[in-house]
C-alpha cells in the first residue's frame, strides 16, 4: 500500500500545482484586464473632462459678453423709452450654433460611466437653462416675424403712440423681450460656471 501510495501522493500533489498554477495564471490575467481596462477608463475619463472644460471655458467667454451687450441693449431702449424719445423697435434675432446631439454624442461615448454625479448635474441643469431659454427666443423670434420685420416701412405712430410717446399695446411686451434675452445669457452664463466648477473639481481628484 505505501508503495502504491507514495505515486498517488505524488500525482495529486502535481495535479494541485497544476491546478494553483492555472488558477494564478487565470486571475492574473483577470487582473491584468482590469488594470488595462482602468487604464483605459481612466485616459477616457481625463479625455473627456479635458473636452468638455475647453468647450465650457470657450463658451462662457462669449456668454459673459453676450449678456454684457443685451443688458446695454435693454437699459438703453428703456432708457430712451422713458425720456420720451421713442427709440426704433427694431427685429429681433436670435441665432446659435447650438446642438443638443453634440453633447448626447459625448456623453454616450462614455460619459455616464465615467463622469462625477455632481458634474452629470451641472450638465442637465445647463442643457435645460439652455433648452428653455431657446423655445422662449423662438417665440420672441416668431412674434417679430410677424409683427416687426413686415412693417419695418412704417412710420413711427405705427409702433407708438405719439400723445403718450409711449408703446402701442401690440408692443408693451418688447421691453420684456430685450430684459429677458439678457435674463437668458446671465443664466446661461451661471450654468456654464457651475459646470466649469464641477469639471474643474472633479479633475483635481484624479
Amino acid at each position: 500500500m505505501d508503495g502504491h501510495g507514495k505515486p498517488i501522493l505524488s500525482r495529486l500533489g502535481h495535479w494541485a500545482a497544476e491546478l494553483l498554477l492555472v488558477f494564478l495564471g487565470a486571475y492574473a490575467a483577470f487582473w491584468l484586464t482590469n488594470y488595462q481596462q482602468h487604464l483605459a477608463d481612466a485616459r477616457r475619463h481625463d479625455q473627456l473632462l479635458a473636452t468638455l472644460e475647453q468647450r465650457i471655458k470657450e463658451g462662457l467667454e462669449s456668454t459673459k459678453e453676450a449678456a454684457m451687450e443685451h443688458d446695454r441693449q435693454a437699459a438703453e431702449f428703456r432708457r430712451a423709452l422713458a425720456a420720451g424719445e421713442m427709440p426704433a423697435v427694431r427685429p429681433f434675432s436670435f441665432t446659435t450654433d447650438y446642438s443638443a446631439t453634440d453633447m448626447s454624442s459625448l456623453l454616450q461615448a462614455g460619459g455616464y460611466e465615467v463622469l462625477d454625479i455632481k458634474t452629470l448635474t451641472a450638465l442637465h441643469d445647463l442643457e435645460q437653462v439652455i433648452r428653455s431659454g431657446l423655445d422662449r427666443m423662438t417665440h420672441y423670434q416668431k412674434l417679430s416675424d410677424e409683427l416687426i420685420w413686415p412693417n419695418l416701412d412704417q412710420d413711427t405712430s405705427f409702433f407708438y403712440d405719439p400723445s403718450t410717446k409711449q408703446l402701442r399695446k401690440r408692443f408693451s411686451q418688447y421691453p420684456a423681450v430685450l430684459d429677458d434675452t439678457a435674463g437668458f445669457f446671465h443664466d446661461l452664463e451661471k450654468a456654464k460656471g457651475q459646470l466649469l466648477n464641477a469639471i474643474q473639481a472633479e479633475r483635481q481628484k484624479r
